[in-house]
Order: C-alpha cells, then structure tokens, then sequence
C-alpha cells in the first residue's frame, strides 16, 4: 500500500489542478478531508512518524472508498502536531499551541475560500485533540454557511475494536496493540516487533484516560517518560498484522460512510 499522502490519487487535493478543485468545491455537499498527524516517539519499535502515516492511509484508502462521483478531496496531511509532552524521549518535532491552532485555521479557512460545503479535520494524535477542537470553534464562527467538524479516526473503529483485541482496558494507548496491528498492516518494514516493549499507565486517578477507547473526564498533562521506560504505554507484544487488517478496514470504511452522510447533510 503507497502511504505517501502526495502520490497520485483520484480524491487527492494535490493531483487536481486548480480547475478541478474549484470544481469539485462547487458541487452540492462537497467536503474536504484534512488530516493531521505528529512526529513523536513511539516506543522502541514504531517510527516517530507513526501518526502521520497511519492518518494520511486512513484518510487516503477512506475517500477512496467513498461512492463514485462523491465530491470529496483530501488535502495533504499537516505532519507536525502538539508533542511537547513526549520531548523527554527525543526524536520529535512539535508545534505550540499558538501556532498549530494559527495552522489549523489558515488551512481550513483557505479549504473554505475553495468553495467547499463541509471540512473534516481528521485527526491522529490524542495531543492534538483540544486544539483541533478550538479550531473547529473558530472556523465554524467564521464560515457560519460550512459545517466544520473533526474526528480521531481511531474512534472509527469501535464498532469492531473489543472482537479485535486482546488486551485489557488499558492496552490499547500510546504506540500499544492498536497503532502497532495498523503499523504491522501498513508497514511492517518500519516496524521493530523483537523490540515491542510498554507498560500500563500507572495513575492515581480512576478519571483519567488509559486506553484509547475507554476514555475518562479527567484531563492530566502527561510527561510519558513518567510513566514509560520505552514511551509504548499498553500492550504492544499483543498487536499482529491480522488484528490490524481488520481495524484498518473497518475504519476506513467508517469513514467512507461518514463522508456520505456528511455529504448528503450539505447538498442543500
């Protein structure tokens, strides 16, 4: 699977040229898909690029899935998102708050200037999310005609995640069971399996987040190198390429359903 998000695609924002935008854009319930990632640590076994590229195929096969004749793009992926919280570990480049949401907005507000009808703001990164969601404040503000909206596309696979794994709550988090089974299915060649090694999250507060799908109110700042010897918190020895075919399928076609919908609640 090609997973460079600038390679030639049919709903690829960068393969058209300006016409084929502006025409696409004009179309009753068009929608553009912006994905954003991160460059961070991922244990000692996943690149730092891990967010990035997981994002840009999800959102790249999701569109392409999307029913023929859709007016959907997706734009390249933004790469650098909020990784502050990992720079104990290294190898990592990350935004300020300030700035990431000063990106977010100039790229959603120039997709809008396009003449699109909706904007999705996919995003592959938990750091990401508040931001994400200010974002969307400020855009929908602005652009009161669009509908702005994002979404973590990990939460695209619920509907099959708790068939799929094997961990317990709490496997499933940061470089873990379910972004390494992805990374195995999409590119295995970058993947270190002999050195897959993480750790619970040890916190003091039931409210708090610990897996990926079974998220708490309570919102800690998290220095992982506090609570991760590798930085994986979770159970990466569990994930397989097998677990991560099929979460990536369902994901995937999760969202070629939900650009549908999203299409057909704009088309007025």
């Amino acid at each position: 699977m090609v997973l460079d998000p600038t390679v030639a695609s049919k709903r690829a924002w960068t393969s058209q040229t300006y016409d084929e935008v502006n025409e696409i854009a004009t179309e009753a319930g068009s929608v553009a898909v912006v994905p954003v990632g991160a460059v961070e640590q991922h244990g000692k076994h996943l690149p730092v690029g891990t967010d990035t590229l997981l994002v840009s195929a999800v959102a790249k096969i999701g569109c392409e899935q999307a029913r023929e004749g859709l007016p959907v793009l997706f734009t390249p992926t933004i790469w650098c998102g909020l990784s502050d919280m990992h720079r104990g570990f290294g190898g990592g480049i990350s935004l300020s708050v300030q700035t990431m949401a000063a990106v977010l907005e100039d790229v959603g507000g120039s997709v809008l200037d396009c003449g699109f009808d909706a904007i999705l703001f996919l995003d592959g990164h938990v750091g990401n999310e508040s931001v994400v969601g200010n974002a969307i404040t400020s855009l929908g503000r602005e652009h009161p005609d669009e509908e702005v909206m994002g979404i973590p596309y990990a939460q695209l696979a619920r509907p099959v995640v708790n068939e799929v794994r094997e961990s317990d709550i709490g496997g499933m988090f940061h470089a873990a069971e379910f972004e390494t089974s992805l990374a195995l299915e999409l590119f295995a060649e970058l993947v270190d399996e002999d050195a897959a090694e993480g750790e619970l999250l040890n916190t003091p507060y039931d409210l708090r987040p610990a897996d990926f799908f079974d998220g708490g109110p309570l919102s800690v700042y998290l220095h992982f190198e506090q609570y991760s010897e590798t930085g994986a918190v979770g159970d990466p020895e569990l994930a397989s390429a097998t677990k991560g075919e099929r979460l990536f399928d369902a994901i995937t076609d999760e969202l070629a359903v939900l650009l549908e919908r999203i299409h057909e609640e704009n088309r007025d």
